[in-house]
């Protein structure tokens, strides 16, 4: 009987792997490496964005197989592109996105063509390569394949190539979210905001961005009496400013855990050096959090902020000469909100910060990213994550995280999809050195691979039919 049972279970599980269409991935290699550098050859730099350029490569290659595009632009240069490949409708779809758009480069920081997508010590260097024309060439890649192989789909497999990421989503996620969105209407989203540590060869760590910072910027005016330089006004606007930024700069905002950070930290300590476990395992012991956080605060800055709204002055203006005092100075605060912060009670704690009532305070909230909760932990998604990670990178940990920037995931989640960030391996050094925004950008031409692989070992967990 037990011998039965054992052959049932091999024949169930061989039939249910075999849905999910065999890829043979050392064979796809060229194709991948080619869109990809495709892609990275398109000066798509924001500003001015120039995204149609890449819809335009996109769309040719998607149609040439088969599958239909759209495409939506608020403005002609600065196109969205939609591709679809139809499930059976029996599951909500999933939504694969990706910005087309870059930052912009100084030339003179490379050593290489920065959309050349230059070849070289096992690397692909080029603006986008990490930030987002990766995710770019993994969705695109996905959908050829899903169409090649013929998937059986429960769901909906929707790619959504958005303009604008990188500063002015009005062309891009605002106006397809706004206009268009039944077009890219899901039960989950993949996009930017996550990836994996790789040490010594070996991926350890996978994260997955499931909630993030939202920014809400305010600009500080202070006015006061103009005059020569050499006479001292008691209201002396740029003294006064000062004193405020500076109260401000040393405010330590109120620690607050949410189910993506206190399931990050707790597993965090379970791969962690006893030293570091204990101060992640102590961050909820009132004897001790007080010494921990001013800890992470000076050496582990990026955990210190996943704790707290944080606030952080970033511009002051004021003069024009060394010999005449200013009438009006300002400064520019980049407030990052965690997602259930009550702004209108922290700008009343933070008046009370300030201790100047005639300082004025001007939101800088002009198409500000939504404030959202979290994306849940217990989602077939966020498994699959899981289970992927485990079965491409053995031995590697999956951990939850908070972004303390920001992604167009925001106006996702603010519309109910549940939403999670994803991303190549990297080591510490090109995360710090070569990553996203840095002079100059690469990636590991196997970590393109091996995300192409991910991505797809994702989205057919949850999509392909069993």
């Amino acid at each position: 009987m037990k011998m039965r049972i054992s052959m049932w279970l091999i024949v169930l599980s061989t039939t249910l792997s075999a849905q999910v269409p065999a890829v043979d991935w050392k064979q796809q290699q060229a194709e991948i490496l080619r869109h990809y550098r495709a892609l990275i050859q398109i000066d798509s730099s924001n500003p001015p964005g120039n995204e149609t350029a890449v819809v335009n490569y996109l769309k040719q290659v998607l149609e040439a197989e088969g599958i239909t595009t759209k495409t939506f632009a608020l403005d002609p240069t600065r196109a969205n592109l939609v591709a679809r490949i139809p499930g059976n409708g029996s599951k909500r779809p999933i939504l694969l996105m990706a910005h087309t758009d870059v930052v912009g480069v100084q030339r003179e920081k490379w050593a290489t063509d920065p959309f050349g997508a230059v070849l070289k010590d096992g690397y692909i260097w080029g603006r986008g390569t990490v930030d987002d024309k990766d995710k770019l060439a993994a969705n695109l890649y996905l959908m050829l394949l899903l169409k090649r192989t013929n998937a059986r789909l429960d769901r909906d497999v929707i790619f959504l190539a958005e303009a604008g990421e990188e500063g002015d989503t009005a062309v891009g996620i605002d106006f397809m979210v706004r206009e268009h969105f039944s077009e890219i209407d899901a039960e989950y989203a993949l996009t930017e905001g996550g990836g994996a540590r790789l040490e010594d060869g070996k991926v350890t760590v996978v994260t997955v961005s499931s909630t993030e910072k939202a920014p809400r910027r305010v600009r500080l005016v202070v006015n006061g009496t103009s005059g020569h330089g050499s006479v001292p006004r008691i209201d002396n606007a740029l003294v006064r400013l000062s004193a405020v930024v500076t109260k401000l700069g040393n405010w330590q905002t109120p620690m607050r855990l949410n189910d993506t950070t206190r399931t990050y930290f707790e597993k965090l300590a379970q791969i962690s050096t006893p030293e570091k476990a204990a101060r992640y395992k102590g961050l909820t012991d009132p004897t001790r959090t007080a010494a921990i956080q001013r800890y992470l605060a000076e050496f582990e800055p990026r955990h210190y902020s996943m704790l707290r709204t944080s606030v952080v002055p970033t511009v002051l203006k004021a003069g024009f000469r060394m010999n005449v005092i200013p009438s009006e100075a300002e400064a520019i605060i980049d407030i990052r909100a965690l997602p259930d912060e009550d702004m209108a009670s922290f700008q009343q704690e933070m008046a009370k910060v300030m201790e100047d009532p005639s300082v004025r305070v001007e939101p800088l909230n002009a198409g500000a990213r939504p404030v959202t909760l979290p994306s849940r932990l217990d989602t077939e998604m966020f498994q699959a994550l899981e289970r992927v990670s485990k079965r491409l990178y053995p031995g590697s940990t999956t951990l939850p995280t908070m972004l303390t920037g920001a992604t167009d995931m925001a106006q996702l989640r603010s519309k109910g999809i549940q939403s999670y960030g994803i991303g190549p391996a990297m080591t510490e050094t090109d995360s710090t050195n070569y990553g996203a925004h840095s002079d100059v950008e690469r990636l590991l031409e196997s970590s393109l691979y091996s995300f192409v692989e991910f991505t797809w070992g994702a989205v057919t967990e949850v999509a392909v039919s069993h």
